[in-house]
C-alpha cells in the first residue's frame, strides 16, 4: 500500500468532523490575531505548525524511508489534530459566551452540536 501526504492529510482531516470545523479555525485565528480571543499563542500554533509540517514536502524523515517516513507524519497528526479541534471547541464555548451574555455565568461544560 502507497502512502502519501495527501492521503494521510485525507484521513487526518476527516477525524471528528475536522472539515466542518475549519470555518471557525479561521475565525478563532482571526480573532486571535486582533487580540479578541484570549488565549496562550502556543496553543494555536503549535497545532497549525504541525499541520503544515505534514503538508510540507519536507521531513525530518524523509518518505522513502517507507515505514519511518509515514510513521513521522502519523506522529505529527495524531498530536495536531485533536489539539486543535479541543481549542477550537474552546473557542465555540468562548464565543456563546460573548454572544448569549451569560451575565457573568460561565459555561462549564457543554457539548457542541452541529
Amino acid at each position: 500500500m502507497k502512502y502519501s501526504k495527501l492521503n494521510l492529510a485525507k484521513q487526518a482531516i476527516s477525524h471528528k468532523g475536522f472539515v466542518k470545523k475549519i470555518p471557525d479555525i479561521f475565525r478563532m485565528v482571526k480573532m486571535w490575531k486582533r487580540g479578541e480571543y484570549p488565549v496562550k499563542s502556543i496553543n494555536i500554533i503549535l497545532p497549525l505548525v504541525g499541520l503544515l509540517y505534514v503538508l510540507s514536502p519536507i521531513d525530518v524523515i524523509p518518505d522513502f524511508i517507507i515505514v519511518a517516513g509515514v510513521l513521522d507524519d502519523l506522529a505529527v497528526l495524531s498530536l495536531a489534530i485533536p489539539k486543535l479541534i479541543r481549542e477550537v471547541d474552546k473557542f465555540l464555548l468562548w464565543e456563546a459566551e460573548r454572544k448569549y451574555g451569560t451575565e457573568g455565568a460561565k459555561i462549564i461544560d457543554a457539548e457542541i452540536i452541529g
